[in-house]
């Protein structure tokens, strides 16, 4: 850069309203370990910010943005015996290789350090991150969520163009099908009528596959021959359907995912599924999977792969469930706040691979694939996906295609005004899973579940609409009275009984969510309270109680 060119970068970055995350300005000289924290600091901003560099820069005033001038220099700088330069660079890890300008601006010395944003893992010095919070210099560790976003930042390995292929390693058929595809997919194109004139490296550029008629990794992934998969190499373009039932099988399939994700679809049975509900003559039907359902799992395992990991995508296909598996971490939020369709991605992990697959109609851009399987299972009365995201470099997604609780879907039928939110937490409820206290009290304030955290079970409301009239039963408590009551008038009929009598007597009384333990505490606290209303009297000894009726308390 020449000095024209710093005082333009230099005038940009004084006409920021105030010091940013990726940006800091000095008057003067400040203390060298200071120095380095706020290099960590500006290089993990940056990332934060989605800017490709962050700035620390000596001779502008922090508060107005007047440019002042500064005394301070690299070239003479030192700590202790070493230059400072040198000394900074040996405490940054990773290794960054951030640039030193000095220059004049308006008469006035400045010096503007160059950082780059950090890349796969934050910007340490002496072993700890850094980041601007505010107008505060902090500890990156407080903010995992900001960890999360700069461990997972990379370059876009999608993008990445392959100087030695052409569009003579595409797919001929993959091609006249993805051009068909965008023409459906994009009827308000500015060019719509021009599409079918195009040459295939317009058509490439057009639908952002390629860049600057470039063949790029994602043009081989989507629409590449299968022996053209080689210069993807050391990743992998592989996606192997395996059957793990009574019967045992499996197939691999790659390049061009274009049009083999349709044939690992074809390899999953789909069966029809029978509900018999309550109340009904006619039976409900529904596939056991729905084939959008499936091609979006597979699309979106395509599009969020973590290619540097070399994996190949594995579908699973069990008795009761498809189990999708992808390399990589869930790169922004958690699939739970994808479920409602509310939340809109701000970053991906493969870009040009996401635009590429929305332009083909693969994917949907806005982040509403997860929700639409949530709704499709809603819809079925299946139960709701579930991800597993126990291992840091992978996500695995469950596609239910069989009942947990045959009472379930009878719910779902019948309670069509159910909300997709309180059919997940019911969805968790009958999966045994945590819900949230706060969801807890909404649903039981609607009679919706019964029991005691973290014993919840379906309430009686739904119970009865469900027939799961036996289940209330067996869950829901009698009241303290009808306790009380069995326990005299069995005292009454047989003179006495001793505390393994009135066990007996009440213990399949109680609740079933109750443990052995619970149960026992609660017959000890029945028998206290009798006791201390003097309407039972202990007729033996403390260790082997003999219950007698107080006579002279009228208890009927």
């Amino acid at each position: 850069m020449n000095d024209s060119d710093l005082i333009d970068l230099l005038k940009d970055l004084c006409a920021q309203p105030r010091e940013q995350q990726w940006l800091e300005f000095k008057s003067n000289g400040i203390d060298h370990e200071q120095t380095g924290e706020y290099i960590s600091a500006m290089s993990n901003g940056a990332t934060l910010a989605n800017k490709p560099f962050g700035y620390l820069v000596w001779g502008v005033e922090d508060i107005t943005h007047v440019v002042k001038g500064t005394t301070f220099t690299f070239a003479e700088a030192k700590h202790g015996n070493q230059d400072l330069e040198l000394w900074l660079r040996l405490y940054l890890d990773p290794k960054i290789n951030f640039e030193i300008f000095e220059f004049d601006c308006e008469g006035k010395r400045i010096v503007l350090m160059r950082i780059p944003t950090a890349k796969s893992e934050p910007t340490h010095f002496q072993k700890k991150p850094f980041i601007r919070v505010g107008s505060n210099k902090t500890d990156l560790r407080k903010y995992p969520d900001w960890m999360r976003i700069i461990y997972n930042s990379q370059e876009d390995w999608s993008a990445k163009i392959i100087e030695k292929a052409s569009i003579g390693d595409l797919d001929p058929q993959a091609l006249k099908m993805a051009r068909e595809k965008f023409k459906e997919k994009n009827p308000n194109f500015p060019y719509f009528n021009q599409i079918d004139t195009w040459d295939d490296a317009t058509f490439l550029d057009k639908a952002r596959i390629s860049i600057d008629r470039k063949i790029t990794n994602t043009a081989l992934l989507l629409l590449g021959k299968p022996e053209a998969t080689h210069y993807l190499l050391p990743s992998v373009a592989e996606i192997t359907w395996k059957l793990d039932t009574e019967e045992k099988a499996y197939e691999h399939f790659t390049a061009p995912f274009f049009l083999t994700t349709t044939q690992v679809m074809q390899r999953i049975r789909s069966v029809q599924i029978r509900f018999y509900p309550e109340h009904e003559l006619l039976a409900t039907t529904v596939n056991k999977y729905d084939t959008k359902s499936i091609l979006e799992a597979i699309h979106n395992c395509i599009a969020h792969q973590d290619y540097s990991l070399r994996s190949r995508i594995i579908v699973t296909e069990k008795i009761d469930k498809l189990i999708f598996t992808n390399a990589g971490n869930f790169f922004e939020g958690t699939p739970e706040e994808y479920s409602l369709g509310e939340k809109t991605p701000k970053r991906y992990r493969n870009p040009w691979l996401v635009n590429a697959m929305s332009n083909l109609g693969m994917i949907d851009h806005l982040g509403y694939g997860i929700h639409s399987l949530y709704v499709s299972q809603r819809n079925r009365f299946f139960p709701m996906p579930d991800y597993i995201l126990s291992d840091p470099q992978e996500v695995i997604m469950y596609m239910y295609g069989q009942t947990i609780d045959e009472n379930y879907p009878k719910l779902l039928i019948e309670r069509r005004d159910l909300s997709l939110s309180k059919v997940t937490l019911l969805d968790k409820v009958q999966k045994k899973t945590f819900i949230p206290d706060a969801s807890a009290d909404a649903l039981r304030k609607e009679r919706l579940i019964e029991g005691r955290k973290p014993n919840y079970f379906v309430g009686k409301v739904i119970a009865q609409a469900t027939d799961k009239k036996a289940d209330y039963s067996k869950n829901a408590a009698f009241s303290k009275q009808q306790y009380f009551d069995w326990i005299l008038k069995s005292i009454e009929e047989h003179g006495s009984l001793s505390r393994k009598d009135i066990d007996e007597l009440l213990w399949n009384m109680l609740p079933a969510w109750m443990d052995i333990d619970q149960k026992k505490n609660r017959i000890k606290n029945l028998i206290a309270e009798l006791r201390q209303n003097e309407q039972i009297i202990n007729s033996g000894t403390d260790k082997m109680p003999e219950w007698t009726l107080n006579l002279s308390v009228k208890y009927l």
